[in-house]
């Protein structure tokens, strides 16, 4: 078992920057992957960024490419997610999850372990 603990988020103005962070516990941290995800009102959850724990190789969806970096420190067992120029857009709340799968998993499907999630909110 995996427990996920998310924080950082908050009310930000467009332009702005924030940095999530997540706190995993129960598993060697090293061995997972990680990745950010975020849901807004009436879309499904998207994914966001990843950081494969083998070899810290990161990948992140085209719309926050040069804006967003993952990030994390296997001594503290913790992922962040670094976002800055934040747009109205990037308001959702905002998920850390584990997944034991070693390639660069997108689908939530594939992540085994979900924190309880925490509000971005990108005012125009």
């Amino acid at each position: 078992q995996v427990q996920l603990v998310e924080s950082g988020g908050g009310l930000v103005q467009a332009g702005e920057s924030l940095r999530l962070s997540c706190a995993a516990s129960g598993r060697t941290f090293s061995s997972l992957t990680m990745a950010w995800f975020r849901m807004s009102p009436g879309k499904e959850r998207e994914f966001v960024a990843g950081i494969r724990g083998s070899d810290g190789y990161t990948y992140s969806t085209d719309s926050v490419k040069g804006r967003f970096t993952i990030s994390r420190d296997n001594a503290k067992n913790t992922v962040y997610v670094q976002m800055n120029s934040l747009k109205a857009e990037d308001t959702a709340v905002y998920y850390c999850a584990a997944s034991v799968v070693s390639g660069y998993p997108t689908a939530p499907a594939l992540y085994d372990y979900w924190g309880q999630g925490t509000q971005v909110t990108v005012s125009s």
